[in-house]
């Protein structure tokens, strides 16, 4: 009982940090991406946190697996590394008898990647979704800033304002500039640049928006020619681009466990696959990752981390290729993602016992070679 809480407490205590380090990278770069977003416009910036909180059960189930992976293999490389797998071996701590200890908190671990999976990440995948929809459904009075240039989605339109007021529709100091659509007749073509004193935003009953300028100036040319036009003004509307409100949510991973089971559809086939996979995953990279763990304290911890992630991604790797082409028809159903979980079960199984066997074949030429001497 001290070894299997002393093994699991290594186990769990590496793969925790581990899957920190992982999860502030893989986090890290996806909020520099939505941050990016909200600095050019396309999302609130109030909205950032909420949208990464929604986004972590979908990046927790990936990155579990992987951190008890190389939980497995950096804690058990520095037992092996200090000897103290030796002194194991010496009181009868067979790899099997390691395995099934590692079992325990690879029990653990996979019944919480099961309720990521099959709960948690699509709920979170949803009010994702739900949360992108409204983001979309704003403004560029919602999302201005002011001090700020602000780019509109399509690139069209770039929008300054010194002063904008706490309820959003009164500014000061206005800079507008817009490309004019292609394919019009070439006097038409270019840039028209706004500059005003200040502006307010006007709803009409059907729904449409308008930016209300006053005391300004309209520009129409061309950049680098000397053709323009000037036109002073009082007051200029200058309409809004409705937004794109959408309430369906597309995306596989916000549909419910609940609704995949039993529909023939073969895209909620793979997906309800996929989630089963995971925590199959969880104990076959666990059955994988013990015999690769055990290294000779000549070679160094690190000597096989390099082909196990390898061999990690590969499994990995092919589970997202097979779920694809599930969802395209190219694989039949009835094999579905099974064949990948059993190539790698069986690679795992000779590792187990791929060096038991070939140290009790040496032992045996030994023995015979001992006996006709």
């Amino acid at each position: 009982m001290i070894v299997f809480r002393y093994l699991s407490r290594e186990v769990l205590v590496t793969m925790g940090a581990v899957s920190a380090v992982l999860l502030v990278i893989i986090m890290s770069g996806r909020f520099i991406k939505y941050l990016a977003q909200a600095a050019s416009g396309q999302l609130d910036p109030s909205a950032l946190f909420l949208i990464m909180g929604y986004r972590l059960p979908g990046f927790m189930q990936l990155i579990l697996p992987l951190g008890l992976f190389l939980g497995i293999l950096l804690s058990y490389g520095r037992l092996y590394l200090e000897s103290e797998m030796t002194v194991l071996a010496a009181t009868g701590m067979s790899q099997q008898r390691l395995l099934r200890i590692t079992m325990a908190p690879a029990l653990v671990v996979g019944l919480l990647v099961a309720w990521l999976s099959f709960s948690l990440a699509p709920l979170g995948a949803t009010q994702f979704a739900m949360l992108i929809n409204k983001q979309d459904a704003l403004t560029e009075f919602d999302t201005l800033v002011p001090g700020r240039f602000q780019t509109l989605r399509d690139g069209s339109r770039v929008t300054y304002t010194e002063e904008l007021s706490d309820d959003r529709i009164k500014l000061g100091g206005v800079f507008i500039t817009e490309k004019r659509i292609a394919g019009e007749k070439s006097k038409d073509h270019g840039i028209t640049v706004l500059v005003a004193e200040k502006g307010h935003q006007e709803i009409k009953p059907d729904g449409s928006r308008f930016l209300i300028l006053e005391n300004g100036y309209r520009y129409d040319g061309n950049p680098g020619e000397a053709d323009y036009r000037a036109i002073k003004y009082d007051t200029y509307g200058a309409l809004l681009p409705k937004p794109d409100i959408s309430d369906e949510i597309t995306d596989r991973d916000a549909i419910a466990t609940s609704e995949l089971i039993g529909n023939p559809t073969p895209r909620y086939k793979a997906e309800l696959q996929w989630r089963i996979s995971l925590p199959i995953l969880v104990f076959i990279v666990t059955l994988m990752a013990v015999p690769l763990a055990r290294v000779n304290p000549r070679q160094g911890r690190f000597l096989k981390l390099l082909p196990a992630i390898l061999l990690y991604m590969a499994y990995l790797t092919i589970l997202i290729a097979a779920r694809g082409a599930l969802e395209r028809g190219k694989l039949p159903m009835s094999l579905g993602l099974w064949w990948v979980h059993g190539i790698f079960l069986a690679i795992g199984l000779v590792l187990l016992y791929w060096e038991p066997l070939r140290l009790k074949m040496a032992s045996r030429r030994a023995a015979a070679e001992v006996t006709r001497g």
